[in-house]
C-alpha cells in the first residue's frame, strides 16, 4: 500500500455518457495506483456522505476516486416523483461503463486500473458494468448492495468481488448470499455484526472502508502487474468461517 500520499488533486467535471451529461467530482492523489468509481444508491448522490467517507480512505491509501451522480437534474427530478430510473439497472450500469472509459482517458488518471465500489441498487449496477466491460474493471465492492439485481449478469463477472452486508440486514443478507453463489470470479463476502443496512453505527462505516481499502489495493495493484488475492469465502464476523481481512478487527 502506498505510503507517502499527499493531498488529493480534486476538479469538478462533467462526464458525457450516450446522450447525457452527468456530474462528478474526481480526486486523485499524488501517486495513484488506481482509480475508484463510486455507484450511490437509490435516492443518493454523488454527494452522499458515506460514500465521501468511503473515498477519503481510499484516497489516502492512493486511490483516486470519482464520486459521480448517476442520473442528470432532470431525471432526479423525475425519479423523486416515480422512483423508477434509480432500478433502471441496465441505464445505471451504461453510464458506469462509460464513466470508466472517460476516467482512463483523463490525464491524471490515465490508464490506470478501475475499480467500481457500489451501495445498495449501485451494487447491483456496478456488478453489471462488470460484466459488460470486463476489461476495463479490475475490481468491484458492493456496500449493503442489490447483486440481486444484476441477474444473469452474476455468472459473467470476471473482476474479483468483495460483497459487504451489515449483520442486522437479514432480507439484504440473504439477497447477497444467492448472488455469491451464482458468482464465479474470486470473491469474498463480508458480514459486519452489528450494522444495519446504511452503517450508520458507531466503527461500522470505518469496517468498510477498511475492507474497500485492501480489497481495491491487492486488486488494483494486481492490474498493474502486482500480486492478486484469490480469495473465495463468506467472512461472517460471529462464526467466523474465514479470517478477516488485514486491519479488521471484528
Amino acid at each position: 500500500m502506498a505510503s507517502a500520499i499527499h493531498a488529493a488533486g480534486s476538479q469538478s467535471l462533467t462526464i458525457p455518457v450516450g446522450d447525457a451529461v452527468l456530474d462528478g467530482d474526481l480526486s486523485v492523489p499524488e501517486g495513484a495506483f488506481g482509480a475508484v468509481i463510486f455507484a450511490h444508491g437509490s435516492g443518493s448522490s454523488r454527494h452522499s456522505r458515506r460514500n465521501k467517507f468511503v473515498a477519503r480512505v481510499l484516497r489516502h491509501a492512493g486511490i483516486a476516486t470519482l464520486l459521480m451522480d448517476l442520473l442528470t437534474r432532470e431525471e432526479e427530478m423525475i425519479d423523486a416523483e416515480t422512483a423508477h430510473l434509480r432500478f433502471d439497472i441496465d441505464l445505471l450500469a451504461r453510464r458506469l461503463v462509460e464513466a470508466s472509459r472517460f476516467v482512463v482517458n483523463q490525464p491524471q488518471t490515465l490508464n490506470l486500473p478501475v475499480g467500481l465500489f457500489g451501495a445498495s441498487t449501485g451494487g447491483g449496477a456496478a456488478l453489471v458494468s462488470a460484466a459488460h466491460a470486463a476489461h476495463q474493471v479490475a475490481a468491484v465492492v458492493s456496500r449493503g448492495g442489490r447483486p440481486d439485481l444484476a441477474g444473469d449478469a452474476l455468472p459473467r463477472v470476471k473482476a474479483p468481488t468483495l460483497l459487504i452486508v451489515g449483520g442486522d440486514d437479514g432480507a439484504v443478507i440473504d439477497m447477497n448470499r444467492e448472488a455469491y453463489d451464482q458468482l464465479t470470479c474470486p470473491k469474498r463476502m463480508e458480514i459486519v455484526p452489528g450494522a444495519g443496512h446504511l452503517f450508520e453505527e458507531p466503527g461500522k462505516l470505518e469496517i468498510v472502508a477498511a475492507l474497500a481499502r485492501d480489497w481495491f489495493d491487492a486488486h488494483l495493484h494486481a492490474g498493474k502487474g502486482g500480486a492478486m488475492y484469490c480469495g473465495d469465502g463468506v467472512i461472517n464476523g460471529h462464526e467466523g468461517f474465514e479470517r478477516p481481512a488485514p486491519g479488521i478487527q471484528h
